[in-house]
Parts: C-alpha cells; sequence; structure tokens
C-alpha cells in the first residue's frame, strides 16, 4: 500500500504513464469480480493484485508466498474425505474468532512508541490477509458473511482501542505519524475489499486532538519568543539585514527604504518570529489533512479553524500576560502597541498564505475569515488599559509623599518638592510616546492617540488625588498660608 501511494503521487504527477494501465487501486476495486473467475490456486487469488510498474519487475509477496497454507488443505481434505467437513469448518472458525480476539488486543503501552501502533496493525492485517486468501482458495471453509461479520467486529474494537490510546498522546509528531500508519492501515484493507470509511471518519476526530496538541506546542514556543524578546525596536546596520527581515515579515514603508544605515524598524523581534511560528503552525496543520481524501475546501475549512484558535486562544493568552507581567515597563507597553499594529496588518498575508496552500479562494461561500486582527486588537487595548493604570498607580505613589502642613502660618515660595517631581517624571513618560519609531500614519495616529488619552487619564486622576487631600476627614483646619501653599501646586500643574 505505502509503495502504491507513492506510485499513485508519481502518477498524478506524470499523467502519460497510466495510459495503458489500470492503476493498482483500480484492479484492487475489481477485485471481487475477477476473483469468481479465477482457479482455486491462482496467483490473483490474495487480493493483492500484483501490478508490475515500468520501473519495478519484482512482485509484491503474496499470502500463499509468506505463509505455509498447506496443513489446512490437508485438513479440509481429509475431514472431507471422511464425510466430516462441516465439523472441520465450525472447528476452524471457531479457532480463528479466538485468535481475531487475541490479535484485536492492544498492548497496554501502545501509545508510547510508533512501533507498538505498527504492530499492532500488523497483526490485523496478518490476520485478514491469510483469511481472504482462504476464502479464496477453499471452496467454502469460510464465506464472504463470516469474514464480514469478523471485519465488523475487527472494526470496532480497533477504533474503541486507537480512541483510548490516542488520546494519551502529548506530541503531535507521533500523531501525526499515527495518522499516516492508519491510512496506510485502512488502504491497505480496502485493497483486501473491506470498507474502511470508519477509519477515515475516525481520523477527523483524532485530528482535533492533533490540533489540541501544536496549540499546546506553539503556546510554548509563543512564551519563549515573548520572554526572550527585548522590547526595542529592531536596529539594521545594512542592507543585507534589512532585506532578510523584510523577506520574514511583509513590510514595506517608502520613507524607511529611503534613510540611510544604520536604521531601526518600528517592530521589535517578536514581530517577524511571531508571524513565521503561525505560518509554521499552518504547514503542521495541512500535513495532517493530507491523504484524508478531503476536498480543499474542507481542508481549508480545517486549517482556517485551527488557525483562529491558535490566535485567539493561544496567541492571545501568551499576549495578554506579558502585559499583565508585575515588572512591565511603559517602554515594554508602548512597543508591544506598536508590534500589535503591525501583526494586525499582517493578517491579510496569513489569508493570502492559506488561499496559497489550499487553493480555495477567500470569497468562496462558507470560508472561515482569520480572526487575527480581533486578537491583536483586543491585546493593544490590553496594553493600553495597562499604560493607564500604571501611571495613575505611579501619580500616586508620589502622592504618598505629599506631607502638607495645613496649619503652616505661611505658604512657601514654590511649589511642593514631590509636586515637582511628579510633573518631571510624567514629561519623561511623555517624552517615550513623542520618541516612538515607524512610519508616519502609525507614529502620529497611535501613540499620539495612546499619548493623549493617557495624559488625559494622569491628569484627571491627579486633580481628583489633589481634591482628595483637601477634603481628608483628618483635616480639620486649614490655614490661608497651607491653601495658598497648595494653590501654588495646582497653579504648577496648570503650567
Amino acid at each position: 500500500a505505502q509503495q502504491q501511494r507513492n506510485l499513485d503521487n508519481i502518477v498524478s504527477q506524470h499523467p502519460r504513464i497510466s495510459g495503458g494501465k489500470k492503476s493498482k487501486k483500480e484492479v484492487c476495486a475489481s477485485s471481487d469480480l475477477e476473483v469468481k473467475n479465477t482457479s482455486p490456486m491462482s496467483e490473483q487469488d490474495s487480493g493483492i493484485l500484483d501490478v508490475e510498474d515500468e520501473d519495478e519487475d519484482e512482485e509484491v509477496p503474496g499470502a500463499q508466498d509468506l505463509v505455509d497454507f498447506s496443513p489446512v488443505y490437508r485438513c479440509l481434505h481429509i475431514y472431507s474425505v471422511l464425510g466430516a467437513r462441516e465439523t472441520f469448518e465450525n472447528y476452524y472458525r471457531k479457532q480463528r474468532r479466538k485468535q481475531a480476539r487475541l490479535v484485536l488486543q492492544p498492548p497496554s503501552n501502545m501509545h508510547e512508541t510508533l512501533d507498538g501502533y505498527r504492530k499492532y496493525f500488523n497483526q490485523i492485517v496478518g490476520f485478514f490477509v491469510v483469511e481472504d486468501h482462504i476464502l479464496h482458495t477453499t471452496q467454502g471453509l469460510v464465506n464472504r458473511a463470516y469474514i464480514d461479520e469478523l471485519w465488523e467486529m475487527a472494526l470496532s474494537k480497533t477504533i474503541a482501542a486507537l480512541r483510548t490510546h490516542s488520546s494519551y498522546c502529548s506530541d503531535p509528531s507521533l500523531v501525526l505519524d499515527l495518522k499516516n500508519l492508519i491510512v496506510l492501515f485502512a488502504d491497505t484493507l480496502q485493497g483486501y475489499g473491506f470498507p474502511v470509511n470508519q477509519l477515515f471518519d475516525m481520523l477527523l476526530e483524532i485530528q482535533d486532538q492533533y490540533s489540541e496538541t501544536l496549540l499546546k506546542k506553539w503556546s510554548g514556543v509563543f512564551r519563549n519568543i515573548l520572554d526572550s524578546d527585548n522590547y526595542s525596536p529592531i536596529p539594521v546596520a545594512n542592507e543585507e539585514v534589512y532585506k532578510k527581515i523584510v523577506g520574514q515579515f511583509p513590510f514595506q514603508d517608502a520613507e524607511l527604504e529611503k534613510q540611510l544605515f544604520p536604521k531601526k524598524f518600528p517592530f521589535s523581534e517578536f514581530v517577524p518570529k511571531v508571524y513565521n511560528q503561525i505560518k509554521e503552525f499552518i504547514y503542521a496543520c495541512l500535513k495532517f489533512s493530507e491523504d484524508l481524501h478531503l476536498s480543499s475546501t474542507e481542508v481549508d475549512d480545517m486549517i482556517r479553524k485551527s488557525t483562529n484558535l491558535l490566535l485567539t486562544r493561544t496567541l492571545s493568552n501568551c499576549l495578554q500576560n506579558v502585559i499583565k507581567r508585575k515588572n512591565v515597563g511603559l517602554t515594554e507597553l508602548v512597543q508591544i502597541i506598536i508590534n500589535t499594529t503591525h501583526l494586525e496588518k499582517s493578517c491579510k498575508f496569513l489569508e493570502e498564505f492559506i488561499t496559497n496552500i489550499t487553493n480555495v479562494l477567500p470569497e468562496t461561500v462558507h470560508t472561515t475569515k482569520l480572526y487575527g486582527t480581533t486578537t491583536f486588537k483586543d491585546a493593544r487595548h490590553a496594553a493600553e488599559e495597562e499604560i493607564y493604570t500604571n501611571l495613575n498607580q505611579k501619580i500616586d505613589q508620589f502622592l504618598q509623599l505629599a506631607d502638607y502642613d495645613w496649619m503652616a502660618m505661611e505658604p512657601g515660595s514654590k511649589a511642593s518638592d514631590y509636586l515637582v517631581d511628579l510633573i518631571g517624571f510624567l514629561r519623561s513618560t511623555f517624552a517615550v510616546f513623542t520618541h516612538l519609531p515607524g512610519d508616519v500614519d502609525v507614529h502620529s495616529t497611535m501613540s499620539g492617540k495612546v499619548a493623549q488619552t493617557a495624559c488625559m487619564s494622569a491628569c484627571k486622576h491627579l486633580s481628583t488625588s489633589l481634591m482628595q487631600l483637601l477634603l481628608e476627614a483628618e483635616v480639620r483646619q486649614l490655614t490661608l498660608g497651607a491653601l495658598q501653599q497648595f494653590n501654588l501646586d495646582v497653579e504648577e500643574c496648570e503650567r
């Protein structure tokens, strides 16, 4: 079956080869018809019909080459001569049923290695290849109904075993290998005329689990990328580095291109890294859908749904965790806002990337949209909120140093120290926003808006807090001197 799959691929690439010949799959499909017209011991009885390929003269060995069937034929002959054929038929079928139950018992640690699964499938294939051969080389020792009944039992037991064992598996590459093995197993038995649709249905269940293992793996990948980032714009010393980064991430900016080296990209390292990992994830999803006999729309839908989970759940959580970290500073938060804006713009390129892989146009009915833009918008809003909260917390720390003498006879000559320091801090903070790199429109709209809102929120918080200071319950009496000092501070804020 494996050779045949490779041949099929070659045939589909070079259609002329298949000119006058049936492919093995066609031959297998018609094997039931041909079998009825063959002599009991003919080469073709084993259901595997050897189709010579132009490059390969060696034939695949059939069951009769690998197993010595003579004891069965001898017994059958002796019992028939003695007039007790039915006794032997019953005995044979009973023994083989017992054998089938043994074969279908999966080893307890089957899920740990691919070899465990391979051994299990080989046993089952072996059992049915032997029965198929007996069916075609003895008149009626077994019949189609008996084999179909055994296959039904085998199918339900195999599927139950695979469901249980595959659910223990947390390594996506093992799940992928298992899928390839199941496809081979199904193709092999289909070649003998056994119905295998249920196996392909079960593969779609395993696919959901494969997606989950991928999401877990990529959660770690994203965490590492975000943890190791320095949250400062990527410096570029020469054309080579510039081209390399533009090759990894779809970014065009005429202004930046005109600038002389050294220059800086507006985003930090995590932007091209995250973008590439999303593409890697899409490739990993695609690998599972190969050979599942799915239409390209189904494959497209599957990839888009998994990618949406990656963006809206996995990546979104990782970004939120970085934003909510204890020690995250304003410069980092501002950089995250810039980064997520660039990643949001790149979503349309990810859409195109999936379209190129699956050849399903996004206009097609039912095409799932990628929700990447919302993921990055949400992250950006969270980062903005965090900036406002951070600033207000800092203002509170300065206000704790406010030490007004409400009974002072004379005001001081200048604004209070704590307030001068606070205003100095705010001034340097807003300088961070104005020194943002990036193209003019992003620079002015994004950092400008955030800076304005942050400034508004800081002023509002400061004025409310100053009012609170005056109205505190402990303040029972005020002198004019104290009020004049307070007024100096408010005027300093206005200034």
